[in-house]
């Protein structure tokens, strides 16, 4: 029986526009079309016969769709690089035998370089456009440290610094881990008339308690075993003139609460083994991510020091409560640590959503070192979602971006009513019934939204 009308297979493969990649059960090339070719600029000789980690090892390809539909065994498409010039998106399908192990692989790909340059003109305009219209961007030690924000929380914040800044009184810097707390001592140092004086930051959690004190205060020659025969000049003499600034001051040790309470009062230093007091002119910014108000009473530190180091508090909320930061933070980074590294890379839109709707437990540190890892650990020009971490992915599994923003915001929303109940009433009945719940619910609520009770 004669078929006319019939078209070999092979041809409709070869004059397809799109170029088409096909790979066995164990990832070894078995076809390649004239359009990728094309696309590619690879002979098809080349490419016929060897296993995609041997193309990729040789510079083929920056990753394989191939390999990622056998391991997962599924549909994916991603952005791929051709020889390190041509921008594609490829789509990779399994076709399955009766015995549902996958037989082939069959990938389309797309050649979408000219369409890139286009949005990445238009990416810079945009970008340039926001940095115009950013009027919160300040300059610190380096690009690293710049403080940019758009957010009302943060817009306080800054205008908090900028009042205080020019006296001398001392700052205590209260929010979560990684929210910015260095940033805003740096930037408070900078803005004030001591910003040409030395500027000292001390993490009195990493300085073992032992070395603390000497660190702190200096010596004198022969004040204890193994001490320098010369002596040494401390960290806060050091600093005269200038600006301390004491992170993680909840951790400091109880005998060093009274010594630095003293140089608060006194405004001069005794070293260790010494009699002669130095005078001292600094300004103390401390730090911390605990509640120093619960510590005073559980006796764990001095309320005297307490309130000398608490004559102005700025507190610096989560990044969580402040998502329209988010995409700045991220714009930033990613420009920062692309000039860094030398590398051009993009994100894709689908990845962009993610990183908008996370809840940022780590606060700016979690973002800037994952967007960092993201520029140095994917080989892709394109990083697109499977590049991110595992707890990523399981966070949002399953759900919309626009349902993660509404859920996330009346989370929000409710620890803000939460929190300040709470500020006002100072007990938990009181505050359940405020808020016209159970007692058991708000602790409930309590937990689930990681408030801290005083």
């Amino acid at each position: 029986m004669q078929n006319d009308g019939a078209i070999p297979m092979h041809t409709v493969i070869e004059f397809s526009t799109d170029g088409i990649y096909v790979v066995d059960g164990a990832g070894v090339t078995l076809l390649v079309n004239q359009a990728y070719e094309q696309i590619a600029g690879f002979d098809r000789r080349e490419l016929i016969g060897k296993h995609m980690n041997e193309l990729m090892e040789d510079g083929y390809l920056d990753q394989s769709v191939s390999l990622l539909v056998l391991e997962q065994k599924r549909r994916i498409s991603l952005m791929q690089t051709l020889g390190g010039k041509k921008e594609v998106i490829v789509t990779g399908n399994p076709v399955f035998d009766e015995e549902g192990n996958i037989q082939f692989v069959i990938t389309s790909v797309c050649d979408i370089t000219a369409l890139n340059e286009t949005k990445r003109q238009l990416e810079k305009a945009r970008n340039f456009s926001e940095l115009q219209k950013n009027r919160y961007v300040y300059q610190g030690h380096s690009d690293k440290e710049k403080f940019i924000f758009q957010s009302e929380q943060m817009q306080r914040v800054y205008e908090q610094v900028c009042q205080v800044a020019p006296y001398p009184s001392t700052v205590l810097l209260s929010g979560p881990s990684g929210a910015g707390k260095e940033v805003i001592a740096t930037l408070l140092h900078n803005k004030s008339g001591r910003k040409d004086k030395p500027y000292i930051k001390i993490n009195c959690g990493a300085i073992p308690e032992p070395l603390l004190e000497s660190e702190l205060f200096g010596y004198e020659e022969g004040a204890f075993t193994g001490a320098s025969r010369k002596g040494k000049i401390g960290l806060l003499e050091l600093a005269d003139g200038g600006t301390v600034m004491l992170d993680e001051i909840g951790e400091m040790p109880p005998l060093l609460q009274v010594k630095l309470l003293r140089i608060l009062q006194e405004k001069q230093v005794t070293r260790i083994g010494g009699t002669k007091s130095r005078p001292l002119d600094i300004r103390i910014i401390s730090a911390t991510n605990r509640d120093l108000r619960a510590m005073v009473k559980e006796g764990t530190f001095r309320e005297d020091l307490y309130y000398r180091l608490q004559v102005v508090e700025i507190q610096l909320p989560p990044l969580a409560e402040r998502p329209e930061d988010v995409r700045l933070l991220i714009d930033h980074y990613f420009s920062f640590y692309k000039h860094e590294y030398r590398v051009d890379k993009t994100i894709s839109a689908d990845t962009m959503d993610i990183l908008m709707t996370y809840h940022w437990p780590g606060n700016v540190r979690e973002l800037k070192n994952l967007v960092e890892s993201m520029l140095v650990s994917v080989p892709a020009s394109v990083i697109q979602s499977v590049h991110l971490p595992r707890h990523l992915s399981d966070t949002l599994h399953g759900l919309a971006p626009e349902t993660i923003k509404l859920k996330q915001k009346v989370q929000q929303y409710e620890k803000k009513l939460i929190q300040e109940a709470l500020t006002k009433h100072h007990s938990l009945r009181k505050t359940a019934l405020h808020l016209g719940i159970d007692h058991s619910t708000l602790i409930k609520k309590l937990k689930r939204l990681q408030i801290e009770t005083k």
